[in-house]
């Protein structure tokens, strides 16, 4: 197998976030200047058009319902706090409809008719999020506030007689709020009174207006499709995991209840036409159907798509057609377009693979190990075509949030790795979403060091694996990932070849001091609060533990992260170099909570192959 530098790995395209325009053309972000950008097709897999020339980076763009124009969302060099922008008719003209750039605005979607569109925004009070409603040729500070907030909150949506906005709060990852604002009077009605923590996301408005859809997890450990009656506040179930047309039925949930999650929703509030998503040990089944009644439901053919991960759903002006974004380990990100009725999808995006040829790509194997308490933890494990049994270098990849999953999904970085004959294994510890709400809770504040023995248990079953050196095993991960690269560096010293910790916690005080005050209740409601957990937090911090550290480590971080402040890389190749053991640092002025722009991603993991090189 030929062997390829790392710019073609990292030149490899995506594209993704599909949205319809209202006479069915597409528009969807794509990479191919190095950063995500607008893009537009009238038919599959013609030569798109490029609509934006920004140097920074694309977050969304939507379609107006009526006019050919759309907004999109644009932060300064992932410093997160995005602006609006309107692109006119002639896609030419980029028309600035905010002007606050120390402040974050969340899109909330344009009206019926695009005369208004709604946004969540800080500006006001960094720490909490009110709603404005703005028209279409207002600018700046012309929107008016139409709800002043005390928390996290974002617009899930118009009702279909623009009389109301659906809102939802988020209290942590795991306990949401929705409610339903007036927005000529302001009046704000809560219609998910609950106790404990229960989530209810994916919010869109029934047909009827007299009930939301929903996914929630209320009485139950995986979430479900479910419908709000508005009148009654009361929740019924519209579809669980058993509900969706299955691919594959030889993969055993192992939640509590016996479910996976359905974990995406996409409805049209004019036809009944849904399509849900579910999440089976990491890949996504698609059941696509239509309401027959308030919580019936009649289902179409499956989409005839790669088994991989989709989302991003959305569909067409007559739902007769949606959009989905797929990407697969060995399929690099890309928009399928999908007839509702039939199930027949066609690649509408032809993002570049550099040249690579597709059969370099590696598929990983699904297993499951067992760690210290007797759990099975599952993880995606590739072994590299031609790996000498005994010899072949490891890197443990380890995802961030906590509250996200290590799915199939194309990775250049991986597939680079895989190219140069290291092995890769990606676990899903506990903490990792997808399994089930008690999973999720195993690492909660106190737990915390438990998700790093199923690392260490990681190790142990790599160790049996007769392709792996048992010397060369590298701890790699990014965001709360990095905090558990440096935790189980510091706890398990002699399992590690080197470290490479990007945009990662080092200090959970510090961490919790200084990110953005909009997040920090967020955060203390997974890691433990400052006022109740201070000395325990400081107790497990890497920086505490560094004199442990012997194996080399890499830290990578951007100056503009508002999530993980940069000062968490400074302190720890600080405090790890003056323990005597080789760090590297690299930090980016022109970056936030990782790498958007292609120079410095380039950069950066060029410099992680050539310190693993070296190291490794």
């Amino acid at each position: 197998m030929p062997t390829y530098d790392f710019e073609r790995y990292l030149n490899v395209r995506s594209a993704n976030s599909p949205s319809f325009g209202p006479d069915g053309e597409l528009a969807f972000l794509m990479d191919t200047t190095g950063v995500p950008q607008v893009w537009r097709l009238d038919n599959p897999r013609e030569w798109p058009q490029q609509l934006t020339f920004e140097e920074d980076a694309v977050g969304f763009a939507d379609w107006s319902p009526e006019r050919d124009e759309l907004v999109f969302g644009m932060d300064q060099g992932g410093d997160e706090r995005t602006q609006l922008f309107r692109l006119d008719a002639d896609g030419e003209t980029v028309t600035p409809l905010t002007d606050t750039p120390e402040a974050i605005h969340y899109w909330g979607g344009w009206n019926s008719d695009g005369s208004e569109f709604a946004f969540a925004s800080n500006r006001r009070d960094e720490s909490v999020f009110d709603i404005y409603v703005q028209g279409r040729d207002e600018r700046g500070d012309d929107a008016e506030m139409v709800y002043e907030g005390d928390g996290w909150l974002s617009v899930a949506g118009w009702s279909p007689d623009d009389e109301y906005l659906a809102l939802t709060e988020m209290h942590s990852s795991f306990d949401y709020d929705v409610y339903l604002l007036d927005v000529e009077t302001g009046d704000l009605n809560h219609v998910t009174p609950h106790e404990g923590d229960v989530r209810f996301q994916s919010v869109y408005w029934g047909p009827d207006g007299d009930a939301l859809y929903l996914i929630t997890d209320e009485g139950a450990d995986t979430t479900y499709l479910a419908r709000l009656d508005l009148d009654t506040e009361e929740i019924e179930t519209v579809a669980t995991s058993d509900d969706r047309a299955r691919a594959d039925d030889s993969r055993a949930p192992p939640s509590e209840d016996g479910n996976w999650n359905v974990e995406s929703l996409t409805l049209d509030e004019d036809t009944g036409r849904f399509i849900f998503g579910t999440n089976v040990d990491g890949y996504t089944e698609l059941t696509v159907a239509e309401l027959t009644g308030e919580t019936e439901f009649e289902t179409f053919s499956a989409p005839d798509l790669p088994k991989a991960a989709t989302g991003g759903g959305t569909f067409d002006d007559d739902a007769e057609r949606f959009a989905v974004t797929v990407t697969g380990s060995t399929e690099n990100t890309n928009v399928y377009v999908v007839d509702a009725a039939s199930g027949e999808a066609d690649r509408w995006t032809d993002a570049a693979t550099a040249g690579l040829p597709k059969e370099s790509f590696v598929e990983p194997r699904l297993v499951h190990y067992e760690t210290f308490d007797g759990r099975e933890i599952p993880a995606f494990f590739s072994v590299p075509e031609e790996a000498t049994p005994g010899e072949t270098p490891v890197i443990v990849d380890i995802h961030g949030g906590p509250e996200s999953q290590r799915r199939p999904t194309f990775h250049s970085v991986k597939q680079y790795f895989l190219n140069r004959g290291y092995a890769y294994l990606e676990p899903n510890v506990r903490g990792s979403t997808g399994y089930g709400k008690a999973y999720t809770h195993l690492d909660d504040v106190r737990k915390r060091m438990d998700s790093v023995k199923d690392v260490a248990a990681a190790v142990e079953w790599l160790h049996d694996q007769p392709e792996i050196d048992p010397d060369k095993v590298v701890a790699f991960g990014g965001s709360y990932g990095g905090f558990m690269v440096l935790a189980a560096l510091t706890e398990y010293p002699d399992l590690w070849a080197a470290g490479v910790d990007v945009v990662g916690i080092a200090n959970f005080v510090t961490f919790l001091e200084n990110t953005g005050d909009w997040r920090r209740e967020h955060r203390e409601a997974e890691y433990g609060s400052l006022d109740e957990d201070r000395e325990f937090l400081e107790s497990i911090s890497p920086t505490t533990n560094a004199e442990n550290i012997r194996a080399p480590l890499l830290v990578l971080h951007g100056a503009n992260d508002p999530r993980v402040p940069v000062g968490e890389a400074e302190q720890i190749a600080e405090t790890v170099a003056e323990q005597g053991v080789p760090v590297e640092k690299l930090i980016f002025e022109d970056e936030g909570h990782g790498f958007s722009k292609l120079e410095n991603r380039i950069e950066a993991y060029t410099t992680v192959a050539e310190f693993l090189d070296e190291h490794v």
